[in-house]
């Protein structure tokens, strides 16, 4: 969640007046519908921008004659699975309404609730994975689990239907950076309030409220009834209880502050110094007490985290900061996987069973089924770690078993041979790693007829877990770093000494394969 900055835009309803000018809306949304036989995409997140827009085309088709209404109106939300609970709630129940409503009214709107695959989600991708929360620099969450879903549900509307228009509640006065990507895309528009979509052939962006002001968003909501039966004084008060100071002014002077640059995200969104809307949630609501945990937890995978991951790349790899000799760290170690798992585990039950959360709350799921058993295959069967925990952990966190059987009954090892082994390796994490992928390794072959790859893997297992500790990974990193430099600079003597410099990278790299470090160098 992050701020927009305040913008000096004019109302638009100043000039005609606010009947004559959402008259005018109406009638440019009508003519466009009418226009050609594409089918619309509405992204709606419940907030008030994309509200305003389902609003006014609903109200626009409404007018409408039956035998006009030809062409649907696909609306589509994208639940990341880690939607602000409060949110989510109100999201679906707009869409429970508006489904009945366009069913009662004969509109052609067809409510879409999109999730990402469970490989994509962010639980299994944290916790599974490992990868660390997200950074301005690491922001491997959003393509994953927004656009992906809503891409491929247009992408399948415009495969059946040749093209598909996608109408979004996008505003110029929402931040200098929009207005000016909204200024470069209505260059390429290819008719009138049509542009072509950035990354998606045949689908084109079309933006009825581009120039509106967050006070005339406002005033539209609350001066024209929510047409599908939602009640937009409790999106105003949802937006009121988002804020600092409680406070949201409904205005057209620009100098009186607007709620309208509250917005809500993932609630467990670290791409922001902090989550202000969840905290003003809890601080204006005793009610959202029950939200508490979250915020807990948030801030928790917002702090400094080196200390909690590998020193080895996702790849097994260690490399080094620029003009640093210390390892850029990679994914969250098992421990730290483990910890989160448990962190969000009690998190989930203490909002269940908190005496001021609502009913809908009361069975709430931060991290669903699905996302367990993904995560437990990944820990087991990508990770090799057989100790199989996931279920253990589960069952220590809510009192509760897991209920599911082993994930491959034909592994002859489980946590009572990794206990024996982990005793044996002591304090050497780095060697009980490589010996328990080891053995995972030559099982897989064991009764393959093929040997194809073992090598391969057998290699990888080594790269990853051949050193003594960090120190002697990070020794030996530098060392190559320093040999790189050292070639790189001979190669730029002459092109003659490039080729020797080749050769000699080449035979020390073989020298190094049997030979000690010490001889290599």
């Amino acid at each position: 969640m992050s701020e927009a900055p305040r913008t000096t835009r004019q109302s638009v309803f100043k000039s005609e007046g606010f009947k004559e000018k959402l008259a005018q809306e109406i009638e440019q949304i009508q003519k466009i519908y009418l226009a050609d036989q594409i089918p619309w995409v509405i992204g709606y997140s419940g907030g008030k921008d994309s509200t305003a827009v389902l609003q006014l085309v609903w109200l626009a088709l409404s007018k409408l004659a039956q035998t006009d209404l030809q062409k649907p109106i696909h609306v589509i939300s994208t639940d990341t699975l880690v939607e602000n609970p409060v949110v989510a709630a109100w999201v679906d129940r707009s869409h429970e309404v508006m489904g009945e409503s366009a069913v009662h009214e004969r509109l052609p709107i067809y409510p879409h609730k999109l999730t990402p695959d469970v490989q994509n989600t962010f639980w299994v991708n944290l916790i599974g994975r490992g990868y660390p929360a997200p950074r301005p620099k690491f922001r491997w969450c959003t393509e994953r689990m927004k656009i992906t879903p809503a891409d491929r549900f247009i992408s399948d509307v415009v495969k059946q239907n040749g093209e598909a228009i996608v109408v979004l509640g996008t505003r110029k006065a929402e931040s200098s950076v929009r207005a000016a990507r909204m200024a470069a895309s209505d260059e390429g528009r290819v008719r009138e309030n049509l542009s072509s979509h950035s990354s998606l052939p045949n689908a084109f962006i079309y933006s009825p409220i581009s120039e509106w002001t967050n006070d005339d968003v406002w005033l539209f909501l609350l001066q024209v009834k929510n047409p599908w039966g939602h009640d937009n004084k409790a999106l105003l008060s949802m937006y009121q209880g988002a804020s600092p100071d409680a406070e949201c002014p409904v205005v057209l002077d620009t100098s009186t502050p607007s709620c309208g640059d509250s917005r809500f995200g993932c609630w467990v969104c670290t791409l922001v110094e902090q989550d202000k809307s969840m905290s003003a949630m809890i601080q204006n609501d005793e009610e959202k007490e029950w939200m508490a945990p979250l915020l807990e937890l948030r801030n928790a995978l917002d702090e400094p985290d080196h200390d909690k991951r590998d020193f080895r790349r996702m790849s097994g790899t260690v490399q080094l900061f620029n003009k640093d000799t210390r390892p850029i760290p990679g994914p969250y170690t098992q421990a730290t996987r483990e910890d989160w798992l448990r962190r969000l585990l009690t998190a989930q039950e203490v909002v269940r069973n908190h005496p001021k959360a609502p009913p809908e709350v009361r069975g709430i799921e931060l991290i669903t089924r699905d996302e367990l058993h993904e995560i437990r295959r990944i820990w087991v069967m990508e990770k090799y770690e057989v100790e199989d925990r996931l279920p253990v952990i589960y069952e220590e966190t809510t009192g509760r078993k897991f209920g599911v059987k082993r994930l491959d009954d034909s592994q002859p090892f489980g946590a009572t041979e990794m206990d024996i082994l982990k005793r044996v390796a002591g304090d050497d994490q780095i060697h009980f790693e490589l010996v328990r992928e080891l053995l995972q390794v030559q099982r897989s072959y064991r009764s393959s007829g093929r040997r194809a790859k073992l090598f391969e893997r057998l290699e990888e297992a080594f790269k990853r877990g051949f050193y003594n500790d960090v120190e002697d990974a990070t020794a030996r990193a530098a060392r190559r770093r320093n040999l790189g430099a050292l070639l790189e600079a001979v190669g730029e003597a002459s092109g003659s000494s490039g080729e020797a410099a080749k050769a000699l990278q080449a035979e020390l790299g073989e020298l190094a394969k049997f030979q000690n470090p010490e001889a290599a160098e």
